[in-house]
């Protein structure tokens, strides 16, 4: 502030020096400084601490659910080339394994987002609470029918209609 006061002191006594005219000697009225008190920097996060939605919880349910999908897949090709090495009549094609890895994997991403959407906290969903203590259901009930199924599929005999004798087990 001193500075300024000295500046423009200079200033003024540059501008009534100069020749030719008669200039007033100028009078500088004190300045007034407020300080205005900037806002509080936003942290990151405000409010209660972050909840950790992928925890071990979350990781050993997929997995669950992603070894019994995986189970069931695998299986259920399996069946389908031996019925075909058989020669049972109604599987006339196997289905190629790159596209049904990537069709199983776009479905258990999808079920993963879904568990991680159900577990994460949104403030502006009514009864979220509840909903985040429900996330594990759908995995866990799901898992179960693929089981059941890659069981079945294991316990498979012969193909029942097949005529051939190569279906038939000795």
């Amino acid at each position: 502030m001193l500075q300024f006061t000295i500046l423009l002191l200079l200033l003024g006594r540059a501008h009534a020096e100069t020749p030719g005219e008669a200039q007033p000697a100028p009078t500088f009225a004190p300045v007034s400084v407020q300080l205005v008190s900037l806002p509080a920097t936003p942290e990151a996060h405000t409010g209660p601490e972050r909840q950790r939605v992928v925890d071990k919880k979350f990781v050993i349910v997929m997995g669950a659910l992603g070894l019994a999908e995986a189970m069931h897949s695998t299986t259920r090709t399996l069946v389908l080339e031996h019925e075909q090495a058989a020669g049972a009549p109604w599987v006339t094609s196997l289905p190629s394994h790159p596209g049904l890895i990537a069709t199983n994997a776009a479905i258990f991403a999808s079920e993963v987002l879904v568990a991680y959407e159900m577990k994460k906290r949104h403030d502006w969903l009514p009864g979220d609470r509840i909903i985040r203590k429900l996330w594990w259901m759908y995995p866990a009930v799901m898992a179960v029918p693929h089981v059941k199924s890659a069981v079945h599929n294991i316990r498979l005999q012969a193909p029942a209609g097949c005529a051939s004798p190569d279906c038939q087990s000795p």
